[in-house]
């Protein structure tokens, strides 16, 4: 019998991403760290959200139940920035355009696949969502 060894990342690094799509313009937002997402890290996506908006446009942004997307901040600024929060049923992820996007990142960036650096594996996700985008529309 042949011991077969398969590269795996040793240790634990985060890699956390909050996305915005644009269905309409097809662009692609995104909030990123190596924590945790907060309701911070939400309030950062309004406010790049509310700089890309064009002309007096209203902008609807679509939500899941994340206790940390329903709080007080997240839904204090959302009114400063003019923007509507539109919160999905729970248990219907399949409802989120944005949901489409990371299906198929984690298909082509995370399965069977090893990154010798944890930078290579952050650019190789952010780089195919970018590429990805257009899977949404």
């Amino acid at each position: 019998m042949t011991r077969l060894f398969i590269k795996s990342p040793s240790g634990r690094q985060r890699f956390n991403v909050l996305g915005a799509i644009n269905a309409l313009m097809k662009e692609l937002i995104l909030v990123t760290n190596t924590t945790y997402i907060t309701s911070v890290q939400v309030c950062e996506m309004l406010v790049k959200i509310a700089e890309c908006r064009r002309a007096e446009i209203p902008i609807t942004i679509v939500l899941d139940n994340a206790r940390y997307q329903r709080c007080k901040l997240v839904l204090e600024k959302a009114a400063e920035l003019g923007i509507e929060l539109l919160f999905l049923p729970p248990y219907s992820p399949n409802l989120n355009l944005i949901e489409r996007l990371w299906k198929f990142v984690k298909k082509q960036v995370l399965y069977s696949k090893y990154y010798e650096r944890f930078e290579d594996f952050k650019t190789a996700i952010t780089n195919r969502a970018n590429a990805l985008k257009f899977l949404v529309s």
